[in-house]
């Protein structure tokens, strides 16, 4: 893909963003791209960017799916008339495969930003996560969960 097609495609997407495409903004969006490209030329001419942003975008379904499902869990939780019955909030030790900041800020944020579940904190050997949940079935369920869901995708992400 060529440059200048991207940063079309960027001053487009800008514009539909903002909601007006007047010829001032579609200019600034161009500026804009043009700037992002710019700045990150290394990253998307260098090989396997494709399947890298194809990776991301598998991460961005996840987050977005799992956004969703837990917001109506909580939702229907915190409706229940019998809501103190259902609440059972407990701190999870997770053993943890990132090992990079990039890969334990992202996981923690993606858990953070997930309804229902919190990251409280990081263990001073940077082993383990621990993550507030709002109902606790069992340890294991959880941290497989976590496991499988988040933590693979941003390993394949940020390796």
């Amino acid at each position: 893909m060529s440059s200048a097609f991207l940063v079309v495609i960027l001053a487009l997407i800008w514009a539909g963003i903002t909601g007006s495409f007047s010829g001032l903004n579609l200019l600034f969006g161009g500026l804009i791209g043009g700037v992002a490209v710019l700045l990150l030329r290394h990253t998307l001419t260098g090989p396997g960017h494709l399947r890298r942003a194809r990776l991301a975008l598998s991460l961005l379904g996840l987050f977005l799916y799992e956004l969703m499902a837990s917001a109506i869990r909580v939702a229907i939780i915190v409706l229940r008339p019998d809501m103190n019955k259902v609440i059972r909030p407990a701190i999870i030790g997770v053993p943890l495969s990132a090992k990079s900041d990039i890969q334990i800020t992202m996981l923690a944020n993606l858990i953070t930003l997930t309804p229902g579940t919190l990251s409280v904190d990081l263990s001073p050997d940077r082993s383990t996560l621990y993550v507030h949940t709002l109902t606790f079935d069992t340890r294991e369920a959880m941290i497989a969960d976590i496991k499988n869901g988040f933590e693979k995708k941003v390993l394949e992400v940020f390796p």
